[in-house]
């Protein structure tokens, strides 16, 4: 190039052809359908059996059981403060079904608070038990005596739990065991003195507590059901033992839980705007995706049907170091016959895998559907993001026998309701109103039962952000 020769750019040059911009004028768009990011895998709703129910309702019908309010004990916090909530202390054996709320008001305000530091022995083996201990915060160890004479942990405790109930009616009781506190532990303690002290000063309490020592001991098998009196290994002709089974008299029912919505699409939408994908039918599909993850979330978290809060006090445990270990995992296996699943937060199965990595273990897997789902002991160990994750990054994980001829969990649904696009859940046009606007009732109806107490487990308070 000469001096003084003038530089052209491609902006300078004439347009020689039709621009790409232009030219999509002309063209075809390929267009993908509404995509939803709250859509998951939903593992529970696939995995769990479905038993169609009549009437909307459900009754488990069960083994009379003396061992009843087994349950956990409940807490208010203000600042510093711990106190237990009156009501609660009737989850004590010697308070189960005794409804003075005075009284048990004044039992919740001789409760003292009690700070343990870790590692700190709460109550020492062989000596007396003279208070019951009510467990806010915090995890203790159980600890006995093994077969070689070594400290054995017989079980960990953890918040709602309680221990030394036996000292309020028995003033002879003596600690089986050793308590020692895991981590920092917030307790309450209730001791015998306080007790009797009340006692003395209330007739109801008085005859609740003599009504107790004179009902007579029932036969039970180690689950509280009435024992079936039986005779085996005998000869001869010896009196051949008369017995019933006896049936609880008030089965718990399950009524069908709802989701419902409305879903509004105005008709010049609906008429206009259906090409290449109808709109109706997206918004319809987008709607219902909606509805099944709050199916399952329900399924989980609902306060009275839901898997978390329907599982037994003695089917939960809690995990020896934290993290969810091998160790852990078994003693969840252990609990009942026949686990079909687990189900666990994706953080939760990734908290697990490092405990593996640790040990040098590498789990199995199974083929499910195209998906590769981890095992342990062949269990397959299902992802379900509904399972709630605390503030202290600790969640919990569960285990389940499946089907109604197993006496494990299912699902229930009512098919063949009105309108309905899936069993048990309808569509339901209901009209156009003044503006042209088309409604829709979307419902979904749903529950979930728990046969037998062991068909449900639960490991609580597994930690998911330790990395060392």
């Amino acid at each position: 190039m000469s001096v003084g020769e003038e530089v052209r750019t491609d902006q300078d040059r004439p347009q020689q052809s039709l621009g790409t911009a232009a030219a999509r004028n002309l063209a075809t768009t390929t267009k993908s359908v509404p995509q939803m990011q709250e859509i998951s895998s939903r593992w529970l709703l696939r995995t769990l059996p479905w038993v169609d129910v009549q009437g909307g309702t459900y009754r488990v019908n069960r083994r009379l059981t003396y061992a009843v309010g087994d349950g956990r004990i409940t807490f208010v916090k203000t600042g510093d403060q711990v106190e237990v909530i009156p009501n609660e202390l009737g989850e004590l054996p010697a308070l189960r079904s005794y409804a003075d709320e005075e009284v048990l008001a004044e039992l919740a305000r001789r409760c003292r608070q009690r700070e343990v530091a870790p590692g700190e022995v709460i109550a020492d083996f062989g000596h007396r038990t003279d208070e019951v201990y009510l467990l806010a915060h915090g995890r203790v160890e159980k600890i006995g005596t093994g077969p070689y004479g070594d400290d054995a942990v017989l079980q960990v405790l953890a918040d709602g739990a309680y221990f030394g109930d036996q000292a309020l009616l028995d003033p002879d009781a003596i600690w089986e065991y050793t308590v020692r506190a895991h981590t920092a532990t917030t307790v309450l303690v209730l001791s015998r003195q306080d007790f009797q002290q009340v006692a003395e000063r209330s007739d109801s309490l008085r005859a609740h507590l003599e009504g107790l020592r004179s009902i007579p001991r029932q036969r039970t098998n180690k689950y509280g059901e009435k024992e079936v009196e039986l005779a085996a290994g005998h000869s001869g002709e010896p009196d051949i033992p008369h017995t019933f089974v006896d049936y609880e008299p008030r089965p718990r029912e399950y009524e069908l839980s709802i989701a419902q919505t409305v879903l509004r699409i105005h008709t010049r939408v609906a008429d206009l705007y259906n090409q290449p994908m109808n709109q109706t039918e997206q918004q319809l599909r987008l709607t219902v995706e909606a509805l099944k993850e709050r199916q399952e979330h329900e399924l989980v978290n609902n306060p009275q049907f839901g898997l978390l809060s329907n599982c037994e006090y003695d089917q939960r445990i809690q995990p020896h170091d934290g993290a969810p270990s091998p160790d852990d995992m078994d003693e969840l296996l252990s609990r009942r016959r026949g686990t079909k699943l687990f189900l666990a937060h994706p953080r939760a199965i990734a908290a697990f895998g490092r405990e593996l990595n640790k040990r040098g273990l590498v789990p199995e897997t199974i083929d499910i559907g195209g998906n590769r789902i981890p095992t342990w002991r062949g269990v397959p160990i299902y992802p379900c993001n509904k399972i709630p994750i605390s503030e202290a990054r600790t969640t919990s994980i569960i285990a389940m026998r499946t089907g109604e001829s197993e006496q494990g969990v299912i699902g229930l649904r009512q098919s063949g309701i009105p309108d309905e696009i899936e069993p048990s859940l309808s569509v339901r046009f209901m009209g156009i109103n003044e503006q042209a606007i088309i409604k829709y009732l979307v419902t979904a109806y749903y529950s979930a039962a728990v046969l037998v107490p062991d068909a449900l487990g639960v490991l609580e308070n597994v930690e998911i952000g330790r990395w060392g």
